[in-house]
């Protein structure tokens, strides 16, 4: 039997030849050096197209709704019965037949003898300025929504907190009171309290943030059970940390992203909610404005006004949609797993 040896080819040597580990030393490790948690969740949140345009979105809006009502020359709340029910009326978009201010052929901005004004939105039923009053009530719902999610957050931190570390007779005590209170409608608690304390905006932040802690509660309490049996916490406790600081320096740093998405959408909730509140009749009273007042105001002249219903619907909308989008995309960057 012949044995064939095969030669060795032009090269071989070259090909497995060690690799000069010195001279990439220093790009791998300037590569890397910066490479951190948050710069890693700020990438992965860019790469989310979605999530950005939302984030956009949603600045825009809180930039116009802030800028808007003092740049105006009309207040939200000043009536004038000459210039009632005014179709909008925009420069520029007149020129070409589209929002000018005449209904069926007619110039009623002439009419009303105001050739010279413009009302970007239109008029209500009562003169007033509809662009005016509908980003002076999307500031209002923001601030309500806001106000109201912060409290209810911190409330939520806390209770979560206490309840997951300390476990027990205290956790059992705790968690029966948010079944009781989890087991009644939020909405059928809200409207009840909206009619004991009376609509208004303190009131209405006081009965959002009531009912709003108690998901924030469960969520932090489910982290909270689940790192306090890990090594960093065992260790913290074995070198004689008190369980105040185990508490806020070890568990709840690491129960943060969970708490930013969490918050992230009970925004929306909020805002939503209150607007249900002001369109049942139940928000807060005039002449404030909310988006939720204006749907109202302008859900009766639907049929025939109906631009005094489309914006205050068109920016709600946009809102609820940005801020989940917004969500979305920041709990796929916190949580890389889900995504």
């Amino acid at each position: 039997m012949t044995t064939h040896n095969a030669a060795p080819t032009v090269g071989e040597d070259a090909l497995f030849a060690p690799a000069d580990l010195a001279a990439h030393a220093d790009t791998d490790e300037r590569e890397y050096a910066n490479y951190s948690y948050a710069r890693e969740t700020v990438n992965r949140f860019l790469a989310n197209k979605g999530a950005v345009v939302s984030l956009v979105v949603i600045a825009l809006i809180v930039l116009v709704a802030i800028v808007a009502p003092i740049v105006s020359p009309y207040s939200y709340s000043d009536v004038n019965s000459q210039i009632t029910n005014l179709p909008p009326r925009i420069p520029g978009l007149e020129q070409l037949g589209i929002c000018d201010g005449t209904q069926n052929g007619v110039d009623l901005y002439g009419a009303a003898g105001i050739p010279n004004e413009y009302h970007l939105f239109g008029t209500d039923g009562l003169g007033r300025d509809v662009w005016t009053r509908v980003w002076e009530g999307t500031r209002i719902s923001l601030i309500i929504a806001l106000i109201a999610v912060v409290v209810g957050v911190l409330i939520g931190i806390v209770y979560g907190l206490v309840s997951g570390y300390f476990g027990g007779k205290v956790d059992i005590v705790m968690q029966r009171f948010t079944e009781v209170l989890s087991s009644i409608p939020q909405l059928v608690i809200t409207t009840l309290l909206i009619v004991v304390l009376q609509p208004g905006l303190a009131n209405i932040v006081i009965v959002l943030f009531i009912t709003g802690w108690i998901d924030m509660s469960r969520i932090v309490r489910a982290q909270v059970l689940k790192c306090k049996t890990q090594e960093f916490t065992l260790a913290a406790r074995t070198l004689g940390v008190s369980a105040r600081d185990i508490i806020f320096k070890e568990i709840l740093p690491n129960t943060m992203p969970q708490v930013v998405v969490t918050f992230m959408f009970s925004i929306p909730n909020a805002i939503f909610l209150e607007a249900f509140l002001a369109f049942i009749g139940l928000g807060i009273p005039a002449p404030t404005a909310s988006l939720g007042t204006m749907i109202n105001d302008g859900y009766n002249a639907a049929m025939i006004y109906p631009y005094q219903v489309l914006a205050p619907v068109m920016v709600l909308a946009v809102l609820m949609l940005g801020f989940n989008l917004f969500g979305d995309g920041l709990r796929d960057a916190l949580d890389p797993e889900r995504s």
